[in-house]
């Protein structure tokens, strides 16, 4: 049975009936069941039922206000759940937390790399944090520093980069302790074409050579299109369809359809105003500090 599978009447979340997936098949490494957020009289995110198999990029798309955002921050554990629960890594998203939180990687929309230390001294800010063994921590700095291509830069202030290194700098950063699991908020909002391919291939190259699991959001449809093996796409704190690029254009049964289409037909109404400015807001405050 594949895990790809969209969603129906009596299973909106496109789940497998049977939980157990057959030995041939991936394993799940995240699975949300019931998942709740509300604030006030706004629920955020509705009793969402997903499961993400191991070793794939997952997409979560939605128009602005859909939940995407609210749920990662859940599964990363900055925000508790109203009800519901989860699974990250093997671990439960309420009773372990801390164990989560170490193992899982998490890149924000917002720049978090320090642009008074350098590249080198930001890695070794978060090897120290990760409790990496003193005796492995050059050459795991080494190592990233090279495979984010920023070695001749190492040594300068990352105010001095560019957005393009910035965010490749806080890629590494988030995979220096080596999570089984990556999540990264819209990686690379503002920035130009020739810094967004060089993320994409930062990404594909650590899910082939270390086989993580990567769950972005994105509202670039040619970024979710080049990268993710399975897309959900959230609409009023629910997944409303789910499947793999193909199945979803396929399932549009319209000879041509692209994700903009699949986006389109699923997203709903635009949301209310107050959200967009917040949402547009938030990116051009990104943008403007990546330059």
């Amino acid at each position: 049975m594949s895990d790809n599978l969209l969603p129906t009447e009596s299973n909106p979340a496109g789940l497998p009936e049977n939980r157990a997936p057959a030995a041939a098949e991936p394993a799940w490494i995240i699975e949300t069941h019931s998942l709740t957020k509300r604030f006030h009289h706004l629920t955020a995110v509705d009793g969402l039922t997903l499961a993400v198999s191991e070793g794939q990029v997952f997409g979560l798309l939605g128009p602005n206000g859909a939940g995407k955002t609210t749920l990662m921050k859940m599964l990363v554990t900055l925000l508790p759940p109203t009800s519901g629960t989860a699974i990250v890594a093997g671990y439960d998203l309420l009773g372990q937390p801390a164990l989560v939180r170490r193992s899982i990687g998490y890149v924000p929309q917002l720049l978090s790399a320090d642009g008074m230390l350098t590249g080198y001294e930001n890695l070794l800010l978060f090897a120290q944090l990760y409790d990496l063994p003193r005796k492995d921590r050059a050459a795991r700095i080494d190592q990233a520093l090279a495979s984010a291509g920023l070695q001749d830069a190492a040594r300068r202030l990352v105010n001095t980069y560019s957005g393009g290194m910035i965010r490749r700098l806080e890629v590494v950063a988030a995979m220096l302790h080596r999570p089984p699991v990556l999540f990264l908020d819209e990686p690379t909002v503002g920035l130009d074409p020739v810094a967004r391919h060089a993320i994409w291939r930062q990404i594909k190259g650590l899910v082939a050579e270390h086989g993580t699991t990567v769950v972005i959001t994105t509202h670039l449809m040619e970024e979710a299109d080049a990268l993710c093996d399975r897309i959900a796409i959230m609409n009023a704190g629910r997944v409303c369809a789910l499947g793999s690029v193909d199945e979803l254009k396929a399932g549009m049964q319209v000879p041509g359809a692209t994700l903009d289409d699949v986006f389109s037909h699923y997203s709903g109404a635009p949301t209310k105003t107050g959200e967009q400015f917040r949402d547009i807001a938030t990116t051009r405050r990104s943008a403007a500090r990546l330059g």
